[in-house]
């Protein structure tokens, strides 16, 4: 049985609570959505190295990495991947140099609170195989 003098305390301590409980929520909202992206990136950064390796197309390597991270909204484009070969500095892959394709991406967040996020991802390979 609650007390004439405790009557208020229970709405109190909700009070206090709730606001606490909803930003770890969305914390944790806000936390998954970034790893999400991050491993977003970093799967089309290391397709779109793949076939750059292979086949030497830009375009191909490109797509490849677009279609790769079709979870990200709003989605790559072209502007986001960057070709560069480690050995010459060219953003063309000959055989036994090393490439990589860099993806630069703006994470946007769901509260607003923070952000945008600066993001990157980066992907290696050695060229002809």
């Amino acid at each position: 049985m609650v007390r004439p003098s405790e009557r208020g305390a229970a709405a109190v301590e909700f009070a206090i609570v709730v606001p606490v409980l909803i930003m770890l929520l969305l914390g944790i909202m806000e936390f998954s959505r970034a790893y999400n992206a991050q491993a977003s990136l970093s799967a089309a950064a290391r397709e779109g190295v793949r076939v750059m390796a292979i086949s030497n197309d830009p375009n191909g390597a490109r797509s490849a990495a677009e279609n790769t991270a079709v979870s990200l909204q709003p989605a790559l484009v072209d502007g986001n991947i960057a070709f560069k070969n480690l050995d010459t500095g060219a953003s063309t892959c000959a055989p036994g140099n090393r490439m990589t394709v860099t993806i630069t991406y703006s994470l946007s967040t769901m509260t607003g609170i923070a952000g945008p996020f600066a993001m990157t991802g980066q992907g290696a390979m050695l060229c002809g195989g």
